[in-house]
């Protein structure tokens, strides 16, 4: 090669080195200067310092309204704190009562704060949360010792709404960060780096230029959600209600598109005010019994081995049985609800009547494994792949067992217990054309560097053909229309598909049931053939009532009622 070539091929090098090494320095000015530029804004204002160490910063979370506007769910917003440094204060009842005009402090706080004055050094706080009226007041009272700083804090607008979904920031040990719900499961996403607080600007500009180059920067950013305020609201009054009136042990509810998986609402109670949640006298609260929980479910089960039934091709709508009111298996006797027989029947009425017999002889007629291919099909021994922390797995040993008494009493939901995020999915898949899908509340990620990510959650397996889809929404219409307390609740310009459950209640020590404790479930989805909206519900003992027909029937229709309203759905009939 030419010493010319030689001489052109370093000057490119050269050049091109350059280049790249100006692009990162631009690419990070941008960082700093624009999309942090506020932050850096308020790093200069030094009339409240704040100690790098107590500068609190995080990602926001936003819930989702019907026109794709975002609310805030969870934000950081600022305020002062005031500290003292007991070293300089004199005559501390005169400081007290100047300072406690301006904001109330504990006397007890003062008085132990003031007397730590074995460190020049030491600052103690008194008093957090202020406004900028109290702090600007404090200012201007000039009294030795005191010291006023920003401060930031975690702040919920909706209280209490959402609070198992969405979780908390909280000290564990020494760490700061989410502790449940949402806050928790994307806790990488929503935390931030604490830099120090008078940072060398251009120091940063040049610093890790190759880890920008070739290991790039944690992807810090925002949760955007599914969750719907409005949807969120009314699911919460409605359970509300229900709790009220049947001084029920718990209530919750989810409220999700059946066809992808997106939660428009989710909600427990007892709940807790986020903006409080140190208040809450059992920490066992904070847990979501949405996926921490399993339950018996009974009657809504009942749905899927039909629907199972239907798609193994063992039984038609039209097929018959004659029901004695009973059946023997195991040397174990299986009655009705009612120990009632209806004599032949055909599998309509199964579900009309809520028949245990007619579910058992679908179970019989497709043979023990083939039923419980069919279960797991529809996901019940599994995680649903929520994004949420401390998912569980529902209990399904019984379908393991030798024993035909096991699959008979698993055909209509008992001796199985699943959690309510399951049971909602795998009830999805008789609204959605017999698809498994993942159910999800995080819908994307807003990146700090102003880039997105949309969040993708898989389908899971086909476990029923649209046909046996349609067939069983069929079925489950005619309940509503015809049989849900006595046909009254039925829509004439709109077709829901819907189905109670109530069950026993197992022993806490494992030994059979309770004969007084009830599980009511309801569970519907609308319209039936082309369902937007599926909803679940469970009632955990509410007391002086017997089925889930009279405490969840009434707070279904307002759901729906509203959701059709809201959303405006043409009507299908």
């Amino acid at each position: 090669m030419s010493s010319n070539n030689i001489a052109t091929a370093r000057i490119r090098l050269v050049s091109g080195t350059i280049i790249v090494v100006a692009l990162v320095c631009i690419a990070k000015l941008f960082h700093l200067g624009v999309i942090h530029g506020a932050s850096y804004v308020e790093r200069a204002d030094r009339q409240y310092a704040t100690p790098a160490g107590d500068v609190f910063e995080r990602g926001s979370i936003f819930f989702t309204q019907k026109d794709g506007t975002l609310v805030s769910a969870a934000a950081v917003v600022s305020g002062y704190q005031l500290s003292v440094k007991p070293f300089l204060i004199e005559a501390p009842d005169n400081v007290y009562e100047k300072l406690s005009a301006v904001t109330p402090i504990k006397r007890d706080v003062f008085d132990r704060a003031v007397s730590q004055k074995d460190r020049k050094d030491r600052e103690v706080r008194i008093a957090s949360r202020l406004t900028k009226i109290q702090a600007d007041a404090i200012q201007a009272l000039q009294i030795p010792g005191t010291i006023v700083a920003k401060e930031k804090w975690r702040f919920y607008p909706g209280g209490s709404m959402a609070a198992h979904a969405l979780g908390f920031v909280a000290y564990k040990d020494n760490e700061l960060s989410g502790r449940y719900g949402i806050e928790r499961y994307y806790n990488d996403v929503l935390s931030r780096k604490q830099d120090g607080l008078y940072i060398n600007f251009f120091a940063e500009v040049f610093s890790n230029i190759s880890d920008s180059l070739f290991r790039g920067e944690t992807r810090e950013g925002d949760i955007v959600t599914t969750i719907e305020p409005s949807v969120q609201n009314i699911l919460e009054t409605e359970l509300n209600k229900v709790m009220s009136e049947w001084s029920s042990d718990a209530v919750g509810g989810i409220i999700m598109n059946p066809k992808d998986g997106s939660i428009y609402a989710l909600s427990v109670l007892p709940d807790f005010n986020l903006n409080e949640f140190s208040k809450v006298a059992n920490p066992l609260t904070y847990g979501n019994p949405l996926v921490e929980d399993v339950y018996e479910f009974g009657s809504v089960v009942k749905a899927l081995t039909m629907a199972a039934g239907l798609d193994s091709g063992v039984v038609t709508p039209e097929t018959t049985y004659n029901d004695k009111g009973y059946v023997i298996l195991d040397k174990a006797r299986i009655n009705n609800f009612d120990l009632k027989a209806r004599g032949v029947v055909p599998m309509q009425e199964v579900l009309s009547q809520s028949l245990n017999t007619g579910v058992v002889h679908i179970m019989q007629k497709m043979g023990k494994q083939k039923f419980k291919d069919y279960m797991f099909a529809y996901g019940i021994g599994e995680k649903t792949g929520i994004d949420l922390p401390n998912e569980i797995s529902g209990l399904v040993d019984n379908l393991h067992s030798p024993r035909a008494i096991e699959y008979a009493t698993a055909s209509f939901g008992q001796g199985i217990a699943l959690t309510p995020m399951a049971a909602t999915r795998a009830l999805a898949v008789l609204a959605n054309g017999g698809t498994l899908v993942t159910p999800h509340i995080a819908t994307k990620i807003r990146y700090v560097d102003g880039t997105e990510k949309k969040l993708e959650h898989p389908m899971g397996q086909r476990v029923l053909t649209p046909e046996t889809s349609e067939e069983i929404s069929r079925m489950l219409s005619v309940v509503v229309d015809r049989a849900l307390l006595g046909g009254t609740v039925k829509m004439e310009h709109y077709s829901i598909s819907a189905k109670t459950g109530t069950a026993q209640m197992a022993r806490e020590d494992g030994r059979g049931y309770y004969d007084d404790r009830y599980l009511h479930s309801f569970f519907g989805y609308f319209p039936s053939y082309d369902p937007r909206y599926l909803i679940f519900l469970y009632n955990v003992n509410p007391k002086n009532i017997d089925y889930a027909s009279k405490t969840l029937t009434t707070p279904f229709i307002n759901l729906s009622k509203f959701l059709l309203s809201y959303y405006d759905v043409p009507p299908d009939r």
